[in-house]
């Protein structure tokens, strides 16, 4: 079965959200655990929650790939930002407990300077203060394009962070195939290359969840810019290759492509048929 659904909006509350994806064609999806930008986080509503449930269990979804905000920097250089990504990584690992079991995705981090090392150790060290053996949700650190001082461009930056946290079985991966592409991973010509060295390197065990999309630029540009599905430079022969690989069976795949319920509900019909569903 293909897990597949897309970046939903959390704004009108997590039953419209579930709705709204089996209406696309999903049986997953990805959602901000509060505003992209940062901020405080709603209360959460349990009787929203448990509709929502009661949806993905009849629609018979995957794991839930929930992100941090984008303003969330754990290896900052002022140490108020760091505080800033410590307080909200440790309340939103209370509230993914509302849905137990499932994926927390966000961005390594900027090392604004510092150095590679030096940002891996601050990540590393906050994943070690925030993860606690209670919790039910897997943190999963996103691979990156590698642009400006990005932490997470390359597969051994993640395996450095990994072997800096004390609970590895609380971590795992998500491959955003933009990212890799804008990196300088050639997942259009050498896609089993490619999943050979992260299995190498990271495992792929770690490998939890795929981030979707398109590339607007070439293989190595470090540009990170999202383009819709088959309209890149990845292109859809390639993107069908990802989701048909043997080694990535039974994962989410999110598309973050830049689109509206129309576009996505398109692109998740395109794929499925793709795939052959």
């Amino acid at each position: 079965m293909l897990y597949i659904g897309n970046h939903a909006s959390s704004s009108k509350g997590y039953a419209a959200m579930g709705r709204q994806m089996v209406k696309n064609g999903g049986n997953t999806l990805a959602f901000f655990t509060r505003n992209p930008r940062g901020g405080k986080a709603k209360e959460i509503d349990f009787q929203d929650v448990n509709a929502f449930l009661e949806i993905m269990k009849e629609n018979h979804f995957g794991k839930l790939v929930a992100h941090a905000p984008y303003t969330m920097n754990a290896c900052a250089a002022k140490e108020n930002l760091r505080e800033f990504a410590r307080e909200i990584m440790t309340d939103d690992m209370k509230r993914m407990e509302a849905t137990p079991g499932n994926y927390y995705n966000f961005h390594p981090g900027s090392h604004v300077g510092q150095g590679v090392e030096v940002g891996i150790q601050k990540i590393a060290e906050i994943l070690n203060e925030v993860l606690s053996e209670e919790q039910s949700t897997t943190v999963l650190l996103e691979t990156m394009a590698g642009k400006g001082s990005e932490v997470g461009g390359k597969f051994e930056e993640i395996r450095e962070i990994i072997d800096q946290v004390e609970k590895k079985e609380k971590l795992g991966v998500c491959l955003d195939t933009c990212h890799v592409w804008d990196a300088g991973y050639d997942i259009v010509n050498h896609l089993d290359e490619v999943l050979e060295e992260f299995d190498r390197v990271i495992g792929l065990s770690y490998l939890k969840a795929i981030h979707l999309n398109d590339s607007m630029n070439g293989l190595g540009s470090h540009k990170d810019r999202h383009a819709k599905i088959g309209e890149g430079e990845i292109g859809l022969e390639a993107l069908t290759a990802v989701i048909r690989h043997p080694a990535l069976q039974g994962i989410p795949f999110i598309l973050e492509t830049p689109n509206d319920d129309t576009g996505w509900t398109e692109e998740i019909a395109l794929l499925r048929e793709r795939y052959g569903e």
